[in-house]
């Protein structure tokens, strides 16, 4: 068990009767959670070639940002649809109800650029893998996920596959 679990709060019935909801601000909330949470993604890292982070809307730029300036790397921002001031490319992907559209910038992936994607929780894999999507677009190339958390019973591993997934913390079963 990594350190950082014991400072995620699980929240039963939340936003609903039966969801036990894994509550990531209260890692951030702690200074020594925060530390260890950035401490132990980055050492997912170690021997990784890549150029850039791109983090997730918008927890992922809470984790993206200090991964980016401890490694010396640039933080691209994975956004909700309308977010972004210049050209962007944009992907949407279905929701268990609806669907939702990312964007980046357009000039913000080079083509061969190898990408760390970055966000807190992987659940189903839609939102990264949208992402994942948009910055092959682009011609970058997704060489690792990064997250926090993963919640194994909902398979976004095995949506994934085809990419390097790794999580620092897993919860199954709820």
């Amino acid at each position: 068990m990594s350190e950082v679990e014991k400072y995620i709060k699980s929240i039963p019935d939340f936003p609903q009767p039966g969801i036990i909801f894994r509550d990531v601000t209260s890692v951030t909330e702690d200074p020594e959670g925060m530390k260890l949470a950035i401490d132990e993604m980055d050492k997912l890292l170690e021997g990784v070639d890549y150029d850039v982070i791109a983090g997730a809307e918008s927890r992922g730029f809470i984790f993206g940002a200090p991964l980016a300036y401890k490694n010396g790397k640039g933080l691209v921002l994975v956004r909700k649809k309308g977010k972004l001031p210049r050209e962007t490319v944009e992907m949407s992907y279905d929701l268990e109800y609806g669907q939702a559209t990312i964007e980046i910038h357009k000039d913000s992936i080079k083509p061969g650029e190898k990408v760390v994607l970055v966000d807190d929780l992987i659940a189903t894999g839609g939102t990264i893998e949208a992402a994942a999507k948009l910055i092959e677009s682009l011609g970058g190339i997704v060489v690792k996920m990064v997250f926090l958390i993963e919640l194994t019973d909902l398979k976004g591993r095995e949506r994934l596959s085809k990419y390097d997934v790794a999580s620092v913390v897993q919860f199954e079963g709820e």
